[in-house]
């Protein structure tokens, strides 16, 4: 079984990605890894920390080199006259 590695998304983040990471890790619904999280503040301990921790710790996903408009050419070939 291959199972992606952690790390946070460059796509679909809400705040830092940890819960988007977790989920894709695991295989869980984003939502309800996203509801759980939530729920889980409101009680007493250091979740906050813990969630800051996953933030530094947690590597976000390599960035994709991209053209900045899509269907667009990286550079214009420049001719001189």
């Amino acid at each position: 079984m291959n199972r992606p590695t952690l790390s946070r998304p460059r796509q679909g983040r809400i705040i830092a990605g940890v819960c988007a990471g977790l989920a894709r890790r695991f295989g869980w619904n984003v939502t309800v890894v996203r509801v759980l999280a939530v729920l889980s503040f409101v009680l007493p301990g250091s979740q906050l920390l813990a969630y800051a921790i996953c933030w530094i710790v947690i590597p976000s996903d390599p960035e994709v080199a991209r053209s900045p408009f899509p269907g667009s050419p990286q550079e214009p070939s420049s001719t001189s006259a």
